[in-house]
């Protein structure tokens, strides 16, 4: 194994996605490629990319995400892990089947946030996507249950 991409998306479940991208990494001494899907601008009848406010405020949020990753990446470092940290734009189960398909990764590890059928009916679920069409072994990591 030489490479493994890690989808984070800053939710409740990205930590352990995090956690076991980075077991993987180290058991078989393999790059790991943090990657955070953010989604594309969005469409507005009438401009090429949006009015003023709404361009700033997808910069704000495109930078911070950024930061995200790369602080993330930064803590696998002091670890000693070899890992990349990347910002992609795209339709998100697309855009994680594209990045692992150019970083030749041999495994995906991403995170299942547990949502019901009516949400993936209405919504559709991104780790099943994935799971559907990628070319290599997925790893889905299951959102933590709260206990009632």
């Amino acid at each position: 194994m030489k490479n493994i991409l890690a989808a984070i998306d800053f939710s409740a479940v990205t930590t352990d996605v995090v956690e076991h991208a980075a077991r993987l990494a180290q058991g078989f001494d393999a790059a790991l490629w943090l990657v955070h899907v953010a989604p594309p601008d969005p469409d507005f009848v009438g401009y090429d990319a949006g009015p003023p406010n709404v361009r700033e405020q997808v910069a704000h949020e495109m930078r911070d995400t950024h930061r995200r990753v790369q602080d993330a990446a930064d803590q696998l470092r002091a670890k000693d892990i070899n890992v990349t940290a990347l910002q992609v734009q795209g339709p998100t189960a697309e855009t994680i089947l594209r990045e692992a398909e150019r970083l030749c990764a041999d495994v995906v590890v991403l995170g299942s946030h547990g949502h019901g059928a009516l949400h993936r009916a209405l919504l559709g679920s991104i780790s099943e996507g994935v799971l559907r069409h990628a070319s290599c072994p997925v790893v889905v990591v299951p959102a933590r249950r709260e206990s009632r």
